[in-house]
């Protein structure tokens, strides 16, 4: 790859949302195209990146497409350091393919468009940044930036709740970075020489923190790392964010924004903090395990479709909390990785799906449809299968993901107990998904009501065809995937043994 790749993902966005303020606010198409080709630019260089990394790179630990350290303020010793490995690379995979996609959902989006496609583009810079940062103020920047643009479009381009919606997604947010703040504080402070350099505070970190200073800046940083995954019970702001939020940034808000939360924890607090997290493993296990059953139970109980696939969010990232608390196993932590990559996948289709259904039939109430398989075919068949993706069906990505998760887990010790009841989440979103799909698409269709339902047209189709195309593929061939990711979340085990 070229030199500066890193920074061309971050800057071609950022570049894009300026670009995208200078135009004539009433040439519509103008706006799109224009946004829709800053955000296929940087998806196209994370598709070749990926593929060389994993030629290139991927049999090695060490940070790949590295740029810097570069100093930034000399005085702090805050640097301009980035770059990425097996758990960075996925997802940049993901974030610059579900970002193209969202662009393309929101060209039926026809008010304050110039804004809008702006603050999407500015969204998708931050979530990269946040990716590839290896210096935690460089880190802490991107993970605020994103905050602004997420609360505009809920806040004006959401729902009839959109600005209580938005307001509780960006307090939650902003109480767990305050916390954040505090933790890089404490370690700028207790370094020798002050920095904030990840791999540097990561390799001295046995040493250089003290084990109260461990265990502080490790509830410091799951508090905000939680909140955005989120655990429960910090979960209560993803509903209403959902809900109200436009479709195309609830697909970035379920594929990418809550990866941001494990990613974290992955980058940071586990390897960082070693004692601690030997210290607070099995209470994260049952963190997850709550998420797991609560999750599934409230999803069981909604009536409003997009409802029931926001608190599914909820149970689903439950299981990579469960493969987190088991940090030892490479099996628990490959599965948490493609869980990550999975979830984004399955939970961004459904989302785009219900907003098919919604821009259509104007209403997300499950109860007010039924026999929509006989009136739209391909829509019935899509639905289904990225219905059968979440609940775990065999041969695809959801599969995979909590099958490792379960074999990773079961074998920790003071694990079994917590893996078997987790593994009633499975049942649990079965029941959810199938009786969704059977109140849907089954029984007897009302002609009257819905026979002027039109079917998915081109556009639609080609925005969830990648997602299938992927769901079925990790399902089916989980390998590429998992020699991405192996020597990276090995070194990652290692360091939490010291």
């Amino acid at each position: 790859m070229f030199e500066g790749v890193l920074s061309s993902l971050i800057f071609i966005p950022l570049a894009g949302a300026v670009a995208v303020l200078l135009l004539p606010k009433n040439n519509f198409n103008l706006i799109r195209w224009t946004s829709a080709i800053f955000s296929f630019v940087p998806m196209i260089i994370s598709f070749f990146l990926t593929y060389d990394y994993y030629f290139a790179y991927s049999a090695s630990a060490n940070m790949a497409y590295v740029e810097g350290p570069l100093t930034w303020i000399p005085t702090l010793n805050i640097q301009y350091y980035l770059g990425v490995d097996g758990i960075s690379v996925p997802m940049l995979f993901l974030t610059g393919l579900l970002s193209f996609i969202s662009i393309i959902a929101s060209f039926n989006i026809t008010i304050r468009l110039k804004e809008y496609f702006a603050f999407f583009l500015l969204l998708e810079a931050s979530m990269i940044g946040v990716f590839c940062a290896l210096d935690l103020f460089l880190f802490y920047v991107f993970w605020e930036i994103m905050l602004v643009p997420m609360y505009f479009l809920i806040g004006v381009w959401g729902g009839p709740r959109k600005e209580y919606a938005a307001i509780k997604f960006f307090l939650y947010t902003l109480f767990g970075s305050i916390f954040m703040l505090v933790a890089i504080l404490i370690l700028y402070f207790t370094s020798d020489p002050h920095t904030l350099n990840i791999l540097e505070l990561i390799q001295n970190a046995p040493t250089g923190v003290t084990h109260t200073m461990q265990m502080v800046c490790f509830v410091f940083f799951f508090i905000a790392f939680a909140i955005k995954v989120p655990v429960w019970p910090f979960h209560t702001w993803l509903p209403d964010a959902h809900v109200e939020a436009p479709t195309a940034v609830s697909v970035i808000l379920a594929g990418v924004l809550l990866k941001m939360g494990t990613y974290g924890m992955l980058r940071v607090s586990w390897p960082m903090f070693p004692e601690a997290i030997r210290y607070f493993s099995i209470p994260i296990a049952i963190l997850g395990l709550i998420a797991i059953i609560y999750g599934a139970l409230v999803s069981m109980a909604q009536k409003d479709l997009k409802k029931l696939v926001a608190y599914s969010s909820v149970s689903h990232m439950g299981y990579c909390m469960l493969a987190l608390g088991a940090y030892s196993s490479v099996t628990a932590m490959t599965g948490c990785m493609f869980q990550m990559v999975s979830h984004g996948l399955i939970t961004g289709a459904l989302f785009l799906m219900v907003g098919v259904l919604y821009d259509r039939a104007h209403t997300r109430e499950i109860a007010a449809f039924g026999g929509l398989g006989v009136k739209v075919p391909v829509y019935t068949g899509l639905m289904v299968l990225f219905s059968m993706a979440a609940l775990g069906l065999p041969s695809m990505s959801g599969f995979v993901s909590e099958f490792m998760i379960f074999i990773g887990s079961f074998g920790q010790p003071g694990f079994k107990i917590i893996t078997a009841l987790a593994v009633l989440g499975v049942v649990l979103t079965a029941g959810y998904m199938l009786r969704m799909v059977q109140r849907i698409f089954l029984g007897e269709f009302d002609s009257g009501k819905w026979g002027g339902l039109t079917e998915m047209n081109v556009r639609e189709i080609l925005m969830v065809a990648p997602l299938a195309i992927l769901t079925i593929v990790i399902g089916v061939y989980p390998s590429p995937l998992s020699n991405m990711m192996k020597a990276t979340l090995e070194n990652v085990i290692n360091l939490m043994a010291r």
